[in-house]
């Protein structure tokens, strides 16, 4: 392990190419190659595997959950909702207790700890005890999300960003369709121990969380600074480009500055609003989609298996769209064809009273499509326009934990007693995700001003700041320009 005096002396020196004039294109290749080993598919298990265990209660639910428990009128809605509480308010201290440990110890101790949470689901025999252990896996899961989009964005360019993060998101489409396929072959375990289908959901689904979370300790990358599979030219390279592509910024100490800088930021506001309006969308179509499935004829077993076609689609519109945006270099387009692509499918639903099921099946393939195009591209686009250590650790955490606030909506408006249109569900989401489109476009105006004020000049007058102030501005930094 090298010290990050170390990897400095050497950018200093102008070894390992770390000299942007004269960077090796094959060393770069090399190097981004060798960070997409290490860095990606550990943390698209760790995901895939969260996500599972946050949905699975839509799985559970068509396999006699509500009935054993003595569930009624809006219960189910309420479990779901008391996850969103804790995950909410728990994911930026989250984000700042990483900053200052070890990836690899905080993100498997908390996954281990929502392992526990998710096994004794499928062990309680009350519904306040389903609702206590909801609660548990939204506190131990809390920093995962934010955790893993600081953590890449640590290793990537921001050009680079949005496929690799897309490919990290995809994992909890990959998840539903697993989910689907995983709950039909679990749903032949009835009355096994004594145990009912769903119950071996919780039980099966934990321990497999338990035991990745053991296996991950190992597998997580830590900082560059402290990662143990990059030489020191090659960490040397890896800082070096990427302070290149932020223009030097920095923002490494959190003083009261900073946090002001943090706080008063317009961008970071208006990314929690744009997550919170396509978030609604995310959440309510994962938890919903077996029950709508149901209503629309299928029965249970029947259900998770037409979800697995749904997901499988939306990762590859998803990962085509990401490829795309980056290699564009542009964001706001795909954002609003996403919205606009879910919004088709959500007039169908609303009008679906005389419509065959397989129009009504065809409509979920739109809203879960254009849902998952705009969701991840407006988390990077987010975290692209954070400049420094403190301010994307907060920045990502406030928009992902405050935009969550949108699983807390999505969790209340599909109500039971008005199955199967559900038009407050249907109604609400679409208004949300319209509402989504409009900070997307307020988000993209403001950029493209604020860039034409910097190109102008109208930012210089804080070149005449303090050094030691100058150097944690962040992406106030006059120098930075941000990305479309």
């Amino acid at each position: 392990m090298s010290s990050t005096k170390e990897i400095q002396l050497v950018i200093s020196s102008g070894n390992a190419d770390t000299d942007s004039a004269d960077i090796d294109p094959r060393k770069e290749q090399r190097l981004l190659r060798k960070c997409d080993i290490h860095v990606v598919p550990i943390l698209f298990v760790l995901y895939a595997v969260a996500f599972l265990d946050r949905i699975n209660i839509g799985n559970a639910t068509t396999f006699g959950m509500q009935k054993e428990l003595h569930m009624k009128g809006n219960d189910y809605n309420v479990a779901l909702l008391v996850f969103f509480v804790p995950y909410i308010l728990l994911e930026v201290p989250s984000n700042m207790i990483l900053k200052n440990m070890r990836p690899s110890t905080w993100l498997s101790a908390t996954m281990f700890c929502w392992g526990i949470a998710t096994m004794c689901q499928g062990l309680t025999k009350t519904y306040a005890g389903l609702v206590g252990c909801r609660a548990l896996i939204g506190v131990f899961e809390a920093g995962l999300f934010p955790g893993s989009l600081y953590l890449m964005s640590m290793y990537y360019k921001r050009t680079e960003l949005q496929k690799r993060w897309t490919v990290f998101f995809t994992s909890g489409l990959v998840a539903g369709a697993f989910g689907g396929l995983l709950a039909f072959a679990l749903a032949h375990m009835n009355k096994l121990g004594g145990y009912s289908a769903w119950r071996w959901i919780f039980i099966i689904e934990g321990l497999l969380t338990i035991v990745v979370s053991v296996i991950s300790k190992f597998v997580i990358v830590d900082w560059p600074e402290e990662c143990r599979f990059l030489s020191i030219q090659e960490k040397a390279l890896l800082l070096r480009r990427l302070e290149k592509d932020r223009s030097f910024v920095k923002m490494d100490h959190l003083d009261k500055q900073a946090w002001v800088l943090i706080l008063t930021d317009w961008k970071i506001w208006v990314g929690i609003l744009m997550y919170m309006g396509v978030c609604v969308t995310g959440y309510s179509t994962a938890f919903f989609i077996p029950t709508i499935l149901t209503q629309f004829g299928y029965s249970p077993s029947q259900a998770q298996v037409h979800t697995i076609p749904i997901y499988a689609a939306s990762a590859v519109v998803t990962l085509t769209a990401a490829f795309l945006t980056d290699r564009l270099r542009h964001r706001y387009s795909f954002t609003i064809a996403g919205v606009a692509f879910a919004t088709i499918g959500y007039i169908i639903l609303l009008n679906q009273s005389h419509l065959h099921v397989g129009v009504k099946y065809m409509a979920i393939y739109f809203v879960v499509c254009g849902a998952y195009v705009t969701q991840p591209i407006v988390m990077v686009w987010v975290s692209n326009n954070m400049g420094g250590h403190y301010k994307r650790a907060a920045g990502s955490a406030f928009q992902i934990g405050l935009g969550n606030i949108g699983g807390i909506i999505g969790s209340t408006v599909f109500l039971s007693k008005q199955a199967p249109r559900y038009p407050t569900g249907y109604g609400t989401a679409l208004g949300l995700l319209l509402f989504c489109g409009l900070m997307c476009t307020v988000f993209y105006f403001g950029l493209k001003a604020e860039n034409a004020r910097r190109d102008g000049g109208a930012r210089d007058h804080k070149l005449q700041m303090s050094q030691e102030e100058l150097e944690n501005l962040g992406d106030d930094h006059p120098n930075f320009r941000f990305n479309l």
